[in-house]
């Protein structure tokens, strides 16, 4: 199996097709596996669609459910996960690539291109999770069904939970940055918009407003609509891939 170790963690990996590479995040929140991409949640997988003309390259998350694994602590947050996808891109001597990512992939990819923007030639946002007003006062059934899956990591207690539910999400907007990086990332960028809670139209569309050199997919989901999009998200990676 494809895997690599670093800093205690196990992270495995696929790779799919051939060319410039491409680093993907699967949605599903911290749920995100490699899996997930040939669910209907993801109208776009980029495993089956992009491989024509590029190297592909997709991963478990560590602790998602599937065969990446790492202890689980109090200080970790969107910078732990990003170490891990620099790690990933170390290991497979990968000095440049593009992004896509959806649902939670738009937060590690914005991690990303604060830590390592010189890696990445141009980034594809499709629904970005993200908050509009206050935080909620319970947490998000989302993390506590993660969290219930959670039994062979004695260390994660309900405080480590806590804490690491607080480093992601109380930071609000796209949770791993702040509305001043967005507006100054010079990346390119492509933003599909979400349409629902988790993945809020009005943050999607302030992204792709903030963002300096960014292109906006206002619906793409299905029929003719999600047609078009495919062709304009091979359009938007192959014109970065020259550029």
């Amino acid at each position: 199996m494809p895997s690599f170790e670093h800093h205690g963690a196990t992270i495995y990996y696929e790779e799919f097709g051939q060319g410039f590479p491409i680093l993907t995040f699967a949605p599903a929140g911290l749920q995100s596996v490699i899996g997930v991409w040939s669910q209907p949640s993801a109208p776009v997988n980029p495993t089956t669609e992009l491989v024509a003309h590029f190297r592909v390259i997709a991963m478990d998350q560590r602790n998602a459910g599937g065969k990446s694994r790492a202890p689980i602590t109090a200080q970790d947050g969107w910078h732990t996960y990003t170490a891990d996808h620099i790690a990933l891109l170390d290991h497979l001597r990968i000095d440049r690539c593009h992004l896509y990512g959806q649902c939670i992939g738009g937060s590690f990819i914005f991690s990303l291109l604060k830590t390592q923007p010189e890696r990445v030639a141009g980034a594809v946002l499709a629904q970005p999770i993200g908050r509009v007003g206050a935080m909620p006062p319970v947490r998000a059934a989302r993390f506590n069904a993660w969290a219930e899956s959670l039994k062979d990591h004695p260390e994660a207690t309900s405080q480590v939970l806590e804490a690491f539910y607080q480093n992601l999400y109380g930071p609000g907007f796209v949770y791993s940055v702040d509305r001043a990086f967005v507006s100054k990332c010079q990346t390119p960028c492509l933003v599909l918009a979400g349409n629902d809670e988790a993945h809020p139209f009005a943050i999607s569309e302030e992204v792709a407003k903030l963002l300096p050199d960014a292109e906006f997919i206002p619906e793409w989901k299905t029929g003719a609509a999600l047609t078009a999009a495919k062709a304009r998200i091979k359009e938007f990676l192959a014109k970065h891939t020259a550029a």
